[in-house]
């Protein structure tokens, strides 16, 4: 949807198996101004789907949305993304030619892919509100490390040239979730992002992810179990699942929160397995927990959850930072857990 025009203003590119989302943003006054924003939700298979066909939607839905800007940031999906922090022993933590040798030589180890096949990048984990350490010069030195199939990378570049926009960077979905919906927000918490085919639980400390999980459940499957035990159409299926949600499990009508309960209930695990590794590692108690992706909006599902979890449960709102009509709010509300990761990669370079 179209809002206003700019010339300073940069666009993210959520590229999702459930579709493409871009947002607009630029910043005014000191604060993120919605310009745009628009989306496709035809299923999108990248293995499967040529960079040309991609390129071709993204410039539909730049047509569509009256998008502007030619700059744009785009993201790795956390799903096929590798990603740990690692402890580097001994080290000069102000030697980053050392660290980087270092990282080299771990990396081989964690990562199960062969380094020349992979696109590394890693970033130290300040830890210097411990006195002690600070005071140190050669000690453990905590990375976080990443890396992404040079494949994968490609594609995307190949992508983004073709669409003839200008890719100023390609980072990880996680920092847009955290920028989106973190901002400034150091404490402990975990986000959770239930997308269309997986559902992606991380630990954030100091707005540095910490832990990242995924599992093979989505909204999408959660459709299917719908459709699967009521034998209906997927479509029906689908209106069914937001219409009722996660409520009245024990109600004579209770079939279909009762199958989403069962769905979800892997995901429900591998939160409470992502806390208790974290947490036996000595990592902070993580405060609460923030849903964002599109089953986020599931009815009742953040206090079915933190019933669940015994923790405080709510929907992110990736447009806290981000100024827009007011007659919009609705609409915004109802679409921000499917925009989080699109509107995080546009507050990148106007942060």
């Amino acid at each position: 949807m179209k809002i206003f025009h700019s010339k300073e203003s940069y666009v993210g590119v959520d590229i999702g198996s459930s579709g493409i989302k871009i947002v607009e943003l630029k910043k005014e006054g000191g604060k993120a101004r919605l310009m745009s924003y628009g989306f496709s939700e035809n299923p999108l298979n990248l293995d499967k789907t040529s960079n040309q066909e991609t390129a071709g939607v993204i410039n539909e839905i730049y047509g569509k949305a009256g998008i502007f800007s030619r700059q744009a940031v785009s993201a790795l999906s956390t799903f096929s993304v590798f990603s740990s922090v690692i402890s580097l022993v001994g080290l000069n933590k102000n030697d980053d030619k050392d660290i980087d040798s270092a990282v080299q030589w771990e990396a081989k180890k964690v990562i199960p892919l062969p380094l020349e096949e992979i696109v590394l990048d890693w970033k130290k984990i300040d830890e210097s509100q411990d006195k002690n350490k600070a005071l140190a010069v050669k000690d453990d030195v905590k990375v976080l490390l990443t890396g992404a199939p040079k494949s994968l990378v490609k594609k995307y570049i190949e992508i983004f040239k073709l669409a003839k926009i200008n890719l100023l960077s390609l980072e990880t979905e996680t920092f847009a979730l955290i920028r989106a919906l973190l901002g400034n927000d150091k404490s402990t918490v975990m986000v959770v992002e239930i997308g269309a085919s997986t559902s992606n639980v991380i630990i954030v400390k100091e707005s540095i992810p910490m832990l990242s999980r995924s599992i093979d459940i989505g909204g999408t499957t959660i459709t299917e179990a719908i459709s699967n035990n009521l034998n209906i159409g997927k479509e029906r299926a689908e209106q069914f699942k937001y219409d009722m949600g996660i409520s009245a499990v024990d109600s004579p009508e209770g079939a279909i929160p009762k199958t989403i309960a069962e769905t979800i209930s892997p995901v429900v695990n591998e939160i409470k397995y992502a806390i208790d590794i974290f947490q036996n590692k000595g990592g902070a108690k993580v405060e609460k927990i923030i849903l964002t992706g599109g089953s986020a909006l599931l009815l009742n599902l953040p206090s079915y959850l933190s019933k669940m979890l015994n923790l405080n449960v709510i929907v992110g709102d990736p447009w806290y930072r981000v100024s827009y009509p007011v007659d919009l709010k609705p609409a915004l509300d109802d679409l921000g857990p499917r925009l989080s990761t699109a509107i995080g990669l546009a507050m990148r370079e106007i942060e």
